[in-house]
């Protein structure tokens, strides 16, 4: 069980556990002003919880193709006060046809392109682009959001480069946050903002430190995540 300052999460039933991932995601994302959200790839729900406790006139859907995931999200949703504000649904993003277009799409997309043949197999689709790729992602986005929708991701520093390549001249980059984990090492994780939209765009760029190299929590994380972490 994780423990947070307004929820919590429990997922033993869930192919990915919660990680720093995740919070990354749910803390950066710019959902401050949308009422439609869909969260793809939910896994344990923790994405879509932090937005709703972000914004109070939300509304999310929490989709993922692992009916373990999607009962595991339900339940620590269920444990909320914010239950009636968030859907779970299970299914492919590929195939979802919902009656709305979102203001936003979140996603903390599986990521490894090679084809894993470890003995857990949900963990391995949580895990592996087989699952989501990007083009599916991308073409997704396209479909589901409004026109100046916005489709925001964290994901390794060489995919990131990848999922770029796939969506250049459909969803253009609107804000990109390089993320090191200790100060002085390279980057491992990239957030990126897309935009659906007609005119290209120039990202803003920034970079996030975890930790510096005594250990401590830098000052920009702990602003970004102390509305959610217990001990900021």
């Amino acid at each position: 069980m994780f423990r947070f300052k307004h929820f919590e999460i429990e997922d033993r039933h869930c192919a990915m556990k919660v990680g720093t991932d995740g919070v990354l995601l749910g803390a950066w994302a710019d959902i401050e002003d949308d009422v439609a959200i869909l969260d793809v790839g939910t896994g344990t729900g923790i994405v879509a919880l932090m937005a709703t406790q972000r914004n109070a006139k939300a509304r999310v859907v929490a989709l993922d193709i692992d009916g373990g995931a999607v009962a595991q999200a339900r339940s620590n949703i269920n444990n909320t006060s914010w239950r009636d504000r968030v859907e779970c649904v299970c299914g492919d993003v590929a195939d979802y046809k919902p009656d709305i277009k979102f203001d936003h799409i979140v996603s903390n997309p599986p990521y490894f392109m090679e084809t894993s043949h470890s003995p857990n197999r949900a963990r391995d689709m949580a895990r592996s682009a087989e699952s989501l790729p990007f083009e599916v992602l991308v073409s997704s986005a396209e479909r589901l959001l409004r026109r100046g929708g916005r489709l925001t991701v964290i994901l390794p520093t060489d995919s990131a480069a990848t999922l770029r390549r796939v969506a250049f001249e459909r969803l253009w980059l609107r804000r990109i946050c390089s993320v090191v984990t200790v100060e002085g090492d390279a980057p491992k994780r990239v957030l990126m903002e897309f935009m659906l939209c007609d005119e290209p765009l120039m990202p803003r760029a920034e970079e996030l430190i975890i930790q510096h190299r005594g250990g401590e929590y830098s000052v920009k994380y702990r602003a970004l995540t102390k509305d959610f972490y217990l001990n900021f």
